[in-house]
């Protein structure tokens, strides 16, 4: 029985050692935020507390947030609520101070809308002060393209280099899905560029840069953007080079080379059609040379079957002689040159 009376004992100081460390663990580590939570009005029970950390949740940071949510009134939000969007990755503390500048903003954005656009990597929270305070973007961006000024050409050849800023402000229902700034940046120097190459002198557009920013606004470009353009305001436009100019010489010398080259053919053609020319000369008279060959020889045969008399051979060389002293009396050779 002494036995039984000391275990039973020996049991109930462990117990009660148990109790008092789990008193000690919870006083340093979660009594500091139950008395936040039950002084705040955001009550969480000290079981929720214990679970948050087996959950592998940070519970300060869930009572910082439902301590906001309370203070600020915010409706439908619950310390599960909350837990749930810090387990999914999200940032629990920028979609509760979103939602409260939201409300004092009057504009609508509830829970699920922020928690959603935060998940999808947008800074929920900076899209809520763009929405209130617009931002200006600089076209072109240097930070990102490394280019200050965008150029383009009028229809009179001279070049045109100009900055704006566009003024937008954050459209909450397009967040999710809507293009970002570089989309903007894109469309407004495509719609600059296009202003100015339509232009039909680029004094037109010195005269009048605003006619780019109306041309610029009335073609929609915020369409599908998570932004609304207010204003797009030309700060800079300069002359650039007389890119006109520069491509008609550009074209004057690939022209000339053409001719170069062509009649570098035609002189080629000319030169092999001389050469040829005179081969055909000299074949032409190889044959003439030819053919007198023959000749002494046509007459020895004349004279072997009787068909040449020898005064008929003398008289042909009489003829002979008078032709060769008369063309030697008028000056001329027997081709019919002139005799130097």
């Amino acid at each position: 029985m002494y036995t039984l009376a000391v275990s039973a004992s020996q049991v109930g100081i462990v117990i009660a050692i148990l109790v008092v460390i789990a008193i000690v663990i919870f006083s340093l580590n979660f009594l500091s935020l139950f008395i936040q939570t039950w002084s705040s009005g955001a009550y969480v029970s000290p079981m929720n507390l214990i679970f948050m950390r087996l959950r592998n949740i940070n519970p300060r940071l869930i009572v910082h947030a439902y301590i906001q949510v309370k203070k600020a009134n915010l409706p439908n939000i619950t310390t599960d609520t909350l837990e749930a969007h810090y387990l999914a990755g999200g940032d629990v503390i920028n979609v509760i101070n979103s939602l409260i500048a939201a409300k004092n903003a009057s504009i609508q954005l509830d829970f699920n809308k922020a928690a959603a656009i935060d998940l999808a990597g947008r800074d929920v929270c900076e899209a809520v002060r763009t929405s209130v305070n617009p931002k200006v973007i600089d076209c072109p961006n240097p930070a990102a393209g490394g280019r200050h000024t965008i150029d383009a050409v009028a229809k009179d050849g001279i070049q045109l280099r100009a900055k704006a800023r566009v003024t937008v402000k954050a459209d909450i229902d397009k967040l999710i899905g809507g293009a970002v700034e570089e989309t903007i940046i894109a469309r407004v120097g495509e719609g600059i560029v296009t202003t100015i190459g339509s232009a039909d002198s680029h004094k037109e557009v010195l005269e009048n840069p605003d006619m780019i920013s109306k041309r610029v606004l009335s073609k929609g470009l915020d369409s599908g953007t998570a932004f609304q353009i207010l204003s797009i305001d030309i700060a800079d436009i300069d002359v650039g080079e007389n890119i006109g100019a520069r491509l008609q010489a550009d074209q004057a010398e690939a022209d000339k080379r053409v001719a170069q080259a062509k009649a570098e053919m035609r002189r080629a053609a000319a030169v092999a059609l001389e050469q040829e020319m005179q081969a055909k000369v000299q074949e032409m008279q190889a044959k003439v040379i030819e053919a007198q060959a023959q000749v002494p020889l046509a007459m020895s045969a004349a004279f072997r079957d009787g068909n040449l008399g020898i005064m008929d051979y003398y008289r042909m060389e009489n003829i002979k002689s008078d032709t060769t002293m008369r063309q030697s009396i008028s000056g001329t050779d027997e081709e019919g040159s002139t005799v130097q």
